[in-house]
């Protein structure tokens, strides 16, 4: 069973994944610079601090609306949770 296209999701949903995309860029960024930096200790401490808000906020939005990731970054519920949507093109 999937979700209806038509049913909104709440406000929290998209707030909750404006969050994770914002985690998400600074992890990138830090990556790239560390990349070239790989003894900088603040920007490995840095990285390390927004990779654990991102698991926790992970874990909090998939606790809430489901799994974000599969082939093994997520877990799931029984039933199998990953078919209920909103698929990324929903959102």
């Amino acid at each position: 069973m999937t979700t209806d296209v038509t049913q909104s999701l709440p406000e929290e949903y998209y707030q909750l994944l404006l969050e994770l995309q914002e985690l998400d860029f600074v992890l990138v960024e830090l990556t790239l610079y560390l990349d070239t930096h790989p003894d900088d200790t603040a920007a490995i401490n840095q990285f390390n601090d927004f990779s654990y808000k991102r698991r926790v906020l992970k874990q909090e939005m998939e606790e809430k609306y489901g799994p974000l990731q599969q082939f093994g970054n997520s877990y799931s519920n029984s039933p199998w949770e990953w078919s209920k949507g909103p698929w990324p093109w929903q959102i």
